[in-house]
């Protein structure tokens, strides 16, 4: 979904220094702020969009004008229409996509008596006009009913607001002039207030609506079911974002292919293994072990003892590889969500614990919440270690002609058919996939810095304004956003200088021969030059990228593909808003809503802003 908004809204966004360790433990106060800018900048728009008659294609500068021809040119007045069927926002927004979609004629408008099916039916609830003026006025303008407002005005006042539960001034004792005392000044900013919470409240309701229908469908079928029960009550079944989870890592293919990938495994193999005094003696614990790989390291570089947990059936084979490896003596498979399980009564704490968790777009799967539940529980609160330590997730322009060939061009045309409905869905979903270092258009910003000594599960869901600037020589159409990470690993477990280079693994580098050397001949590395013995030892950081400079891994990148394309040239800025979350129907699944408006090199002014969102999924 997709919807152009002002550029006042990038503009009136809360601005935040580039510092991400910033963090506010509260989601709620991010989405205070959110909403505080979500009027602001929303009401001035409706009075400027044009809107076309629900009845002909003729079109008018704003919905009130709209709303006016066809009560005049047709005899049909909606406001009118809705109050005598008594019909609530969602059906009032269900009417108004049915006679778009439907194109009925009036006299069945008017024959409707609120029974049918339409007002209930929630294919109705998708906008058959993208940004359909006369949604956003029901969703967006101030009311407590729902009511259409014909001649919407961006700086009405409380005077003009109505609302049948509080106890106001007639229409004719109602003045707009400033009130000439401190209390009457007091109750008018108090009704402002109630306003704006129960307006904000209908679009929250409306939102919630649509984006958990599916779940409530899910639900309503579940109900129509038998239920074997020796009770006359029906059991709800509680949502399960597990199950299939741990199955998927029960399976041999997927094991193959993350140990497969060199950038990961190596890089993973290089900091245990070539840090022997941070795991000698040292007890180990492994989140989400799969084959036990990690624990296979840990233990090689002289770990007393290692806990590899996991709750897939891959822990009954990851046990028995430990056993043919001799050495059950030092690792120990414990089968189970690290949530559940206990650590032996002689072991209050572990110096190190090592984890794999990250997915697509860094936090897909949801399983860095585990890892936090184990740091918290486990680790030791002064020198412990968490390996990675530092992760951070990187966005850029894109120009991802490519892959937009491939998911949406390829139906425009397929056989000499027009099958472009496939493709409408496409801008829905994030698309996990390789983009060469060609296709990055813009330095990359820093979206989330994420230091695992501290960051708490709260902090996961996150908003963050960003600025890019075009990098591109030429003219460019920028088709995408993507995002990639970039992963630290320290001895001491702090965060990384700012300054810190990733380190990008391109094809050739000798990673594995300098942990395995092929042929017995070690890899050789570079002679210290004169006088560097001397300088003061630097801090050992391992690192890795899944950004398109770097050979690509299992993460691939994950792009954000975009319904109205940027003209980019060099210096253009693309200024916004990103917001991410965990899914509310599936946790272990991200919900990815992005706000951002383009300047170009030779203007000063933001155009229009414009939001998409997107499931990780």
């Amino acid at each position: 979904m997709s919807f152009r908004l002002p550029s006042q809204h990038i503009e009136d966004l809360p601005t935040e220094t580039h510092d991400n360790r910033e963090v506010s433990d509260s989601s709620s106060d991010e989405d205070d702020a959110d909403d505080e800018t979500w009027d602001d900048w929303v009401s001035d728009s409706m009075s400027s969009r044009p809107c076309k008659s629900l009845f002909d294609s003729s079109e008018f500068p704003s919905a009130g004008a709209a709303l006016e021809h066809d009560r005049t040119a047709h005899g049909f007045d909606l406001e009118k229409h809705c109050t005598r069927l008594g019909l609530d926002v969602h059906q009032r927004i269900r009417l108004i996509n049915w006679i778009r979609k439907e194109n009925p004629k009036v006299s069945a408008v008017t024959a409707l008596d609120g029974s049918e099916t339409l007002f209930s039916s929630d294919a109705y609830l998708i906008p058959v006009l993208e940004d359909d003026p006369l949604l956003r006025q029901l969703i967006f303008a101030p009311k407590t009913s729902g009511k259409l407002i014909r001649n919407f005005d961006p700086e009405l006042q409380s005077d003009d607001w109505s609302d049948e539960d509080e106890d106001e001034p007639s229409e004719g004792a109602k003045s707009s002039q400033a009130p000439t005392d401190l209390n009457h000044a007091m109750l008018q900013i108090r009704r402002l207030e109630e306003k704006l919470r129960k307006s904000r409240q209908d679009f929250a309701d409306y939102r919630g609506f649509v984006s958990q229908k599916l779940n409530l469908a899910g639900l309503a079928e579940s109900l129509r079911d038998p239920i074997p029960s020796s009770s006359t009550s029906v059991a709800i079944p509680l949502r399960d974002d597990d199950s299939h989870y741990f199955q998927s890592y029960g399976e041999n293919d997927i094991h193959a292919v993350m140990i497969q990938d060199k950038v990961r495994t190596a890089s993973y193999a290089s900091f245990i293994l070539k840090n022997r005094s941070l795991f000698e003696n040292a007890v180990v614990l492994d989140v989400g072990c799969g084959t036990g790989i990690l624990s296979l390291f840990a233990a090689r570089a002289g770990a007393k003892r290692v806990f590899a947990v996991d709750a897939s059936d891959i822990a009954e084979k990851a046990e028995r590889i430990v056993k043919t490896n001799g050495l059950d003596h030092v690792i120990k498979v414990i089968r189970g969500k690290v949530e559940d399980i206990s650590l032996p009564d002689d072991v209050p704490h572990v110096d190190v614990i090592i984890s794999e968790w990250m997915g697509y777009a860094l936090l897909y799967e949801s399983m860095l919440d585990s890892v936090l539940h184990a740091r918290d529980r486990f680790l030791r609160p002064d020198k412990g270690v968490m390996a990675p330590s530092q992760t951070k997730m990187m966005f850029a322009l894109c120009d991802a002609s490519e892959i937009y060939k491939e998911r949406v061009g390829f139906w425009n045309d397929v056989y000499g058919f027009d099958l472009s409905t496939m493709a409408e869905d496409v801008y829905n979903d994030a698309i996990v996939d390789v983009v060469g270092p060609e296709s990055v258009a813009s330095e990359p910003f820093v979206i989330k810095d994420l230091l695992l000594a501290d960051i708490t599960t709260r902090q996961l869901d996150f908003t963050m304004p960003f600025t890019l600037v075009s990098t591109t020589a030429r003219r460019t159409k920028i088709n995408a956003f993507v995002l990639y990470f970039d992963t630290f690993f320290t001895t001491t477990g702090e965060r990384v200088s700012d300054d810190t280079k990733v380190h990008v693994i391109h094809e050739g580098d000798p990673v594995l021969a300098e942990l395995w050397p092929l042929g017995g001949r070690p890899h050789i590395t570079r002679r210290m030059s004169s006088g560097e013995g001397l300088k003061p030892p630097s801090p050992v950081i391992t690192s890795f990228s899944t950004g398109p400079k770097s050979t690509p891994t299992h993460w691939k990148q994950t792009l954000f593909l975009l319904r109205d394309p940027i003209r980019a040239d060099e210096g253009t800025v693309v200024q916004g808003v990103f917001k991410l979350r965990k899914s509310t129907e599936n946790s272990r699944e991200l919900e990815v809503e992005i706000h951002y408006a383009v300047r170009d090199s030779e203007s000063t002014e933001l155009g229009d802003a414009i939001i998409q969102t997107f499931k990780v999924r």
